[in-house]
């Protein structure tokens, strides 16, 4: 799998044996599970589960120890992604050493993480609409006080950005 030109710098990430990856929005019950979702799900059908690991939080503590939220289960279900084992915690600076990608889904999000990051760590923190290669869009809208056509969009979105960090990803996983 090679990386379109389009796609983020992963540099430093070198030859890692393992890589991993962190989403988050702002409550961790609908973008940043969907999003994690959808990349664990892409992650096992290409036989990188062992080189990938995958896990989300949110930049406020509104909703620590919930599931995601129910509609975000459902829609994502429809698409063949299980989100039900997911529960929400909130972003630590720790994840900074962590985790050697951390991806938000708007600019609120993207204020908030840096606020937390290490300076030192800031090459690590991108959007996750930086790996879109089918839609043009520079944040994920959250879907939370709209209808199913927001968890549909939100779904395209993901999904789209997700096979783009696949596609970064991949040549960094040692033995991909």
């Amino acid at each position: 799998m090679s990386k379109p030109s389009s796609l983020p710098d992963l540099s430093h990430l070198a030859a890692a044996p393992t890589v991993r990856v962190l989403m988050v929005c702002m409550g961790n019950i609908c973008r940043s599970p969907t999003a994690h979702g959808v990349l664990e799900s892409l992650v096992a059908d290409a036989g990188l589960a062992d080189r990938i690991t995958v896990d989300s939080a949110g930049t406020h503590d509104y909703h620590v120890g919930r599931p995601p939220d129910e509609r975000a289960q459902q829609h994502a279900a429809r698409r063949g992604y299980d989100l039900s084992a997911q529960r929400a915690r909130q972003l630590k600076a720790q994840d900074f050493d962590d985790f050697d990608l951390v991806l938000v889904m708007d600019d609120a999000n993207e204020q908030a993480a840096r606020a937390l990051c290490p300076p030192g760590q800031r090459h690590k923190l991108r959007r996750l609409t930086d790996f879109c290669t089918r839609h043009r869009a520079s944040e994920v809208p959250d879907p939370y006080y709209g209808g199913a056509a927001g968890f549909e969009a939100v779904l395209d979105l993901v999904e789209d950005a997700c096979d783009g960090v696949l596609a970064a990803l991949a040549p960094h996983c040692a033995g991909a």
